[in-house]
């Protein structure tokens, strides 16, 4: 791929987006958390644009999700920061607020595959995804033409098979992401596995595209796994990485359906259409701090 038009640097959007505020809460369930919550929001004067809620009695876990206008809160987040504390001490809060006006930044690792960086990238250039994109990480240089056209740096850092040269190579991409300041890494068809103690460090960050609906068929080629047992539906599952392979929490899942007819090369075209559009729902949603881990499972307020 050879490309020579140099794309402006970052996204463009049509309308700015009013600031806004947003706070999540997971806690043990009981009576009183809303109320607390709300009258707190109240009392400093927040605006609730958006409100979720969700009570899982499976774990007895509580979670809720705030959207607040900024121009309404008193004083500063720092500020709201430190007076909240008191309540999430009280109930036992697990708790963020995060700040739109500070976008996310998204480091992407891809192999050779393209389809799901083609797909993000114009999202982002769209404006649909609301993140910065410092850099972007393979272990091949095929893409990289087309990575720097929009203006984004591309580090080549490949994966041998050596045991000891691959734990370097590794070291190399997560100190990538640290220098680039990344708060989540997204794994758009980056054909490698992560080491587990680099996946423990960051609980929560590594966003996958499985091209498969998991459970089922995980590991290598899952389209071949799917056309030989016959299945009648085919997808894909994003899903955060953890130490075991294809088993983190899942964020978003679609399917298609397939008959007698299609042929393994048929699921793969297919796969592709539904793996874009899994990851990038599933990258906006944790961008928009809409998931909210439950152990193995998420709340994810759509």
């Amino acid at each position: 791929m050879h490309l020579t038009k140099q794309a402006s640097s970052g996204p463009t959007t049509s309308v700015t987006p009013e600031q806004t505020y947003t706070l999540t809460v997971s806690c043990p369930d009981r009576v009183g958390i809303v109320a607390a919550v709300s009258t707190y929001l109240a009392g400093k004067g927040g605006w609730i644009t958006e409100a979720n809620h969700h009570s899982d009695t499976t774990t007895g876990r509580f979670f809720m999700r705030n959207v607040l206008l900024a121009r309404t809160l008193h004083g500063t987040l720092a500020t709201f920061r430190k007076d909240f504390a008191e309540i999430a001490t009280r109930y036992g809060m697990d708790w963020s607020i995060s700040d739109s006006a500070t976008r996310k930044r998204v480091v992407l690792l891809v192999s050779k595959f393209d389809h799901c960086l083609v797909d993000l990238l114009y999202r982002w250039k769209a404006g649909e995804l609301e993140c910065d994109i410092p850099c972007v990480i393979s272990n091949h240089e095929d893409l990289r033409s087309y990575v720097e056209w929009h203006g984004i740096p591309y580090h080549h850092i490949p994966v041998p098979a050596d045991a000891s040269a691959k734990r370097a190579a590794f070291a190399a991409i997560e100190q990538k992401f640290i220098e680039s300041q990344g708060n989540v890494m997204v794994l758009a068809r980056y054909m490698q596995i992560l080491p587990a103690e680099l996946c423990a460090r960051h609980p929560g960050r590594i966003i996958n595209i499985h091209h498969s609906f998991l459970p089922s068929f995980i590991g290598a080629r899952p389209y071949l796994q799917a056309f030989e047992r016959g299945v009648k539906l085919i997808g894909a599952t994003s899903h955060y990485v953890t130490t075991d392979l294809d088993a983190g929490p899942i964020i978003e899942q679609d399917v298609v359906r397939i008959d007698h007819g299609d042929t393994e090369a048929d699921l793969v075209r297919y796969g592709r259409d539904i793996e874009k559009a899994v990851l990038s729902r599933a990258l906006k949603y944790h961008l928009e701090d809409r998931v909210l881990l439950n152990g193995n499972r998420t709340i994810v307020f759509y």
